[in-house]
């Protein structure tokens, strides 16, 4: 009688959408998103219940607000979830709340009423077609991402009391929007001022004081907390389904995180040379001097990532495109202390060039 039922359940729901068993998803996602597993551990059980077929109906399946500093992550969970539900990490409906900083551009969102000039030649932002056009046929989940949201005009988060609450969305040509197939995730740097001087105090006696790692955790959380009830009202914090604090990353995620940029450079540089393509391998210093120099609080991963196009793609696109790099070419990169930055050697060849 069991397996009758479970036969009449749509594999979709049964198996993670791109094959494979749920519990795999926590694996993927913590793979693309290095040192923050409680931000993984919030979202899994929202796409486990949607999965499951036990997610309430007339609502999205999940709202999320995450909360942290620059550069640890926030977006990139959002990108990383698309890729894993969908093979694509751009296949999501990403709001720049940044261009809707005044109350009149939120009408962007819905579209002009009847009688109003551009009615017929302006779409509406968040129209169900577009939402429909982030689903894949790997998944029916739409990832809608409200990027910054403490930039937008109060008019968004009033806007968007109906869609987190009731999972529609009223236009302005009186067309219904459905969310109930839709996680919904703000992001916010809220607070990321007093965090900051909270991971780096400067002055003063507590600069001295060595930091307790759990209980800076605790610290940067409330701090996030009070900056969200200070900005929005309690009516929209209440639609919220998890609110999630990003913590600053630790010196072992940027190693991971590192590993997994050069492995991505590698994986560009064989698919667009193609038979030009060659193979790179950083020496231990070689890492340890990017670390260095790409290792910030303030910033988070974005300093690593800027301090490797500085220190080794911009030079390697230099020795590509004057040609100093054959075919097949196993390139050893190394650091070179007299001149306090990379030199690129080809193996059992002269010296190529100096990094800046």
């Amino acid at each position: 009688m069991i397996e009758r039922r479970l036969k009449t359940i749509p594999n979709s729901r049964l198996r993670r959408p791109g094959a494979g068993q749920t519990n795999e998803l926590a694996t993927m996602l913590s793979n693309k998103v290095v040192g923050q597993p409680a931000a993984m551990n919030a979202i899994i059980p929202y796409i486990q219940m949607h999965q499951a077929g036990l997610s309430p109906d007339g609502r999205p399946l999940g709202v999320f607000l995450l909360l942290g500093p620059t550069g640890t992550g926030k977006t990139k969970t959002v990108e990383a979830l698309a890729e894993v539900l969908h093979g694509n990490p751009k296949n999501l409906l990403r709001v720049d709340c940044g261009e809707f900083q005044l109350e009149h551009e939120t009408a962007k969102l819905v579209g002009a009423p009847p009688g109003y000039l551009g009615h017929r030649e302006t779409q509406p932002m968040l129209n169900q077609q577009k939402i429909n056009s982030v689903a894949s046929e790997r998944s029916n989940v739409s990832l809608i991402l409200f990027d910054e949201i403490e930039k937008a005009a109060p008019s968004m988060t009033r806007l968007l009391l109906g869609i987190l609450d009731k999972a529609t969305l009223r236009l302005g040509d009186n067309n219904v929007v459905n969310f109930e197939k839709t996680l919904i995730f703000l992001t916010s740097n809220l607070g990321a001022a007093a965090m900051n001087k909270e991971l780096n105090p400067n002055l003063g006696f507590e600069s001295m004081v060595p930091r307790d790692s759990e209980d800076m955790i605790a610290k940067i959380e409330r701090i996030g907390l009070a900056a969200v009830r200070r900005c929005f009202s309690p009516e929209f914090i209440n639609r919220i389904d998890s609110v999630i604090s990003y913590h600053p990353l630790s010196a072992d995620s940027l190693v991971v995180i590192l590993e997994h940029q050069l492995a991505e450079l590698q994986t560009l540089i064989k698919s667009r040379l193609g038979i030009r393509a060659f193979e790179f391998h950083l020496t231990k210093p070689a890492r340890s001097f990017l670390l260095r120099r790409g290792t910030s609080s303030e910033y988070g991963a974005r300093e690593l990532k800027r301090t490797l196009h500085r220190h080794l793609i911009q030079p390697l696109a230099a020795l590509i495109s004057e040609g100093r790099i054959a075919p097949g070419t196993q390139l050893r990169v190394e650091f070179d202390e007299s001149h306090k930055g990379l030199t690129f050697r080809e193996s059992r060849r002269e010296l190529l060039d100096h990094a800046c």
